[in-house]
C-alpha cells in the first residue's frame, strides 16, 4: 500500500512539473507573439505617420524584452506619442 501511495505521489509530481513547463512555453509563445505584433505595428506606423524621421528599428529581441513600442521620438501614431 505504501508503495502504491508513493508511486501515485511521484506520478502527480511529474505531471505537475510537466504542466508548469507547458505553461512557461505558452507564456513564452504569447510574449513572442506580442513582441512580433509590436514590431510589425511600429514598422507600419513609421511608414504611415513619420517616414521622414530617420529611424533604425530595433531587433525583435528588444521588443521581446520590453514589450513596448519603439517608434522614434516625435512620430505621432494614432494620437499617441
Amino acid at each position: 500500500m505504501k508503495l502504491l501511495t508513493l508511486g501515485f505521489t511521484l506520478t502527480c509530481l511529474v505531471l505537475l512539473g510537466m504542466v508548469a513547463t507547458v505553461g512557461d512555453d505558452i507564456s513564452d509563445v504569447r510574449r513572442d507573439a506580442q513582441a512580433l505584433e509590436l514590431y510589425l505595428q511600429d514598422r507600419t506606423d513609421h511608414q504611415d505617420h513619420c517616414p521622414k524621421i530617420e529611424w533604425e528599428q530595433p531587433s525583435i529581441d528588444v521588443y521581446k524584452e520590453t514589450l513596448v513600442s519603439h517608434l522614434p521620438e516625435g512620430c505621432i501614431k494614432s494620437g499617441v506619442r
